[in-house]
């Protein structure tokens, strides 16, 4: 009941019109049966056009609720789909990007696809599971009215084939929970299919051994956790099946006599009870669909709980820059294989027009520290100021937009946020110095094309950056892949034109040649800073 009542909190009193419709439709339908059951023993004409009207009637009811039923109940799954991903994006644009790093991006997108979809074929079955409960319930009260004895007989075959069932149901729903855990490593699995694309196919063994070892083991598991879990849901409703006809035999040829019941009681029983097997199966094959929409619920709101928003944000303007000081900050996180690594304690300060080098081997913690200084990452222990004064938990949001940053692993965006910070003539003249005028344009805050070669992607990355001129610049090894030519573009150029506007800008480099370029050097080593050598 904790889907339904989750359910009408999301919707309201739409899920009451539906229910209340499919209920209204069942019992129509019920009713016809009793109706054309009592009719074969009328007789006169009148009799007969009375009874036609009422049948009429009656039909044109349970055809009307129906309808309504249905479209209502699918138009709230998509209601239901729409709203559910819309809280899970406000959530996603509001929690650290810690945070999101940690959730995984395959796991986000299993919940908002096959979860949220699960919700939508719920929806679906939602009217067959009212509408024929409402006919059970009301071939059952027709049934008493017939016969006390066979109401009993016909409940307890109910209640037999439930129980057989809820046994089933419950082993069923265990194998689907754990099958739909698998489903997000098989997620992960088939991301990196595509994104290690290229390694694969030049490492043919490593390509077989991975899609015919671990992906397709863990394929075939899924195959087999839901083929036996739907297995057995056919089962208990197979087991409903054989119930029904067995209690119709034995009551109309073992136990006919003992009960002396009349004819028109023993045809009445057996038009219900056959009337009965499809509302029966209906309900049961119904039932995966509620239990696939409780564990799909349960994915939603677990993965919007571990989305925590991060402090509600102080509402102010930024200041003039002029200073950024971090005093005894330290980063600590666990590596992939388990180690601890500690970034700091680390107190530096950065003011205006100051071009600054980040040096160091790999794993000294250089690109950590970008993203904690950036304030992605939040120091575990320390302080940051930012004009001189401290940066807390609610100040994150402005921190931020003191930043622009070219990631090594950058996403390039087809517009810019702040278009209007530069001059199409300075946009117009980076262009051409960065070799991407023959093949991007910029008009209206947007690039004409982003579909380059990676080396010209990072180009227009670094333009983008550029062009949103923020007071504090970080180029995380952006030179590392470049050509010589824009390699000297970039160190004895585009930095010193920023230096000279009085940007300040973190490069975090290994190209030594241009170390005598910076105003000071950065240097760290197991995520300390070490001192730098002058020759350096």
């Amino acid at each position: 009941m904790s889907v339904f009542l989750t359910l009408f909190r999301l919707v309201g009193g739409w899920l009451l019109l539906a229910v209340v419709t499919g209920l209204v439709s069942g019992f129509s339908n019920a009713s016809l049966l009793a109706m054309i059951n009592h009719s074969l023993s009328l007789s006169g004409t009148q009799a007969w056009l009375n009874a036609g009207a009422h049948f009429s009637l009656l039909a044109l009811l349970m055809l009307t609720t129906r309808i309504v039923s249905q479209t209502t109940f699918m138009s709230l799954g998509q209601k239901v789909k729409a709203r559910l991903r819309n809280e899970l994006i406000q959530r996603i644009s509001k929690t650290p990007w810690l945070k999101m790093e940690k959730t995984g991006m395959a796991r986000t997108l299993s919940v908002f696809t096959q979860d949220l979809d699960t919700l939508v074929v719920f929806f679906v079955s939602l009217p067959n599971l009212f509408i024929y409960g409402a006919m059970i319930a009301g071939c059952l009260i027709y049934l008493a009215m017939l016969s006390m004895t066979v109401f009993a007989l016909a409940l307890a075959a109910i209640i037999l084939g439930s129980v057989g069932y809820q046994v089933a149901h419950g082993r069923a729903l265990g194998l689907l929970r754990r099958s739909r855990q698998r489903e997000d490593t098989l997620m992960q699995q088939c991301k990196t299919l595509f994104d290690g694309g290229r390694e694969y196919r030049l490492n043919a063994r490593r390509l077989r051994q991975f899609v015919d070892g671990e992906l397709a083991d863990n394929i075939e598991a899924v195959r087999k956790e839901r083929t036996h879990g739907y297995v057995l849901y056919g089962l208990a409703t197979n087991w409903g099946s054989v119930l029904f006809f067995s209690f119709i035999g034995i009551v109309i040829y073992a136990l006919r006599g003992p009960l002396t019941l009349e004819s028109t009681v023993i045809t009445g029983y057996t038009m219900v009870f056959l009337y009965m097997i499809v509302p029966v199966e209906g309900v049961l094959s119904a039932l995966p669909a509620i239990a696939s929409a409780r564990i799909a619920l349960q994915r939603v709101r677990q993965l919007s709980d571990e989305l925590e928003p991060e402090a509600p944000q102080r509402i102010e303007k930024a200041g003039v820059f002029s200073s950024l000081s971090l005093t005894e900050v330290c980063y600590q996180y666990e590596g992939s294989d388990g180690e601890r690594f500690t970034l700091g304690p680390l107190s530096l300060h950065f003011q205006p027009g100051e071009l600054v080098f980040l040096v160091g081997g790999n794993g000294s913690g250089k690109t950590t520290f970008a993203n904690l200084l950036v304030g992605l990452y939040p120091p575990d222990s320390g302080e940051i100021s930012l004009n001189g004064e401290r940066i807390g938990p609610d100040r994150q949001a402005l921190y931020r937009q003191q930043f622009s940053v070219v990631f090594s692993d950058f996403f390039l965006f087809g517009d810019v946020a702040f278009a209007n910070a530069r001059t199409p003539e300075e946009v117009d003249r980076l262009l051409h110095l960065l070799r991407l005028n023959h093949k991007v344009s910029f008009r209206d805050g947007r690039f004409s094309t982003t579909s380059l070669s990676q080396g010209q992607r990072k180009r227009l990355a670094l333009l983008q950056a550029w062009i949103e001129q923020r007071p504090f610049y970080v180029f995380d090894e952006w030179a590392a892949d470049q050509d010589p030519e824009f390699k000297e573009v970039f160190y004895r150029e585009l930095l010193p034109a920023l230096k000279a506007e009085g940007k300040t800008i973190l490069a975090i480099t290994h190209d030594d040649r241009y170390f005598h370029l910076a105003d000071r050097i950065i240097k760290l080593e197991e995520g300390r800073q070490v001192p730098v050598h002058q020759a350096a």
